[in-house]
């Protein structure tokens, strides 16, 4: 019998959405500014990415939670380079060689690094949500699974990832260290995408660790947490 046939999803790494594509191409922007210096108004960005307005809303959001940009209204206003914490600084850094890297080279090796530091955080963010976590950080947390599930069985990469980005964001929202928090987000875009074969049981990895977590076993999501 033959293999059967491989899908889009098995092979294509899922391509970045426009709202990120655009949040990288500001991202690179404010790599070449003086922090404080103004990048234009938003209309200006905006048309300058070719996205819509609700597209250019969310790549807004993007840039200020990884604390790239800051806005200013009224005359003279728009998007402006924010200042940086050395942490942000390398963080970011970081991001932008994850989008350009050549995944064979020198840079594609930075950025598997990254990937490995990013990965080392998970048990301390565990850690902190086994302490900290309230019933109502489980149920968010909950709603975020059930977008996973819905991605997984529809074998839907992209939206998987988007939805595993969600979850883990909610995950380190729950930690009360700020530099922790900050570190992770930094880092969290430098994902290696699922193939389609694999979404199944990532969602099932994930949906242990939560009910883990929900039960404070931490032996288990501790476990979890290494293997994530």
């Amino acid at each position: 019998m033959e293999p059967p046939a491989l899908r889009r999803g098995d092979w294509e790494r899922p391509a970045p959405s426009r709202a990120e594509v655009a949040a990288q191409r500001i991202a690179a922007m404010v790599a070449d500014t003086e922090p404080g210096e103004r990048l234009g108004t938003k209309e200006e960005l905006r048309a300058a990415c070719g996205v819509s307005v609700g597209t250019f809303n969310e790549t807004l959001r993007l840039l200020q939670s990884r604390g790239l940009v800051t806005v200013r209204p009224g005359p003279g206003g728009g998007l402006f380079a924010a200042e940086q914490s050395a942490l942000r600084r390398l963080g970011n850094s970081v991001l932008a060689l994850d989008a350009d890297a050549d995944t064979d080279g020198a840079d594609g090796k930075r950025a598997e690094e990254a990937r490995r530091i990013r990965d080392a955080l998970v048990p301390l963010l565990v850690e902190d949500a086994l302490w900290h976590a309230s019933p109502a950080d489980v149920a968010a947390l909950r709603e975020e699974l059930t977008d996973l599930a819905e991605a997984a069985r529809q074998t839907d990469t992209a939206a998987f990832a988007a939805a595993d980005h969600r979850l883990r964001t909610r995950l380190a929202a729950v930690s009360p260290n700020s530099l922790l928090r900050s570190l992770y987000a930094t880092l969290l875009p430098v994902a290696e995408p699922d193939t389609a074969e694999r979404l199944q049981s990532r969602y099932e990895h994930h949906a242990a660790l939560l009910d883990a977590l929900e039960v404070r076993d931490r032996a288990r999501a501790l476990d979890l947490a290494r293997s994530d």
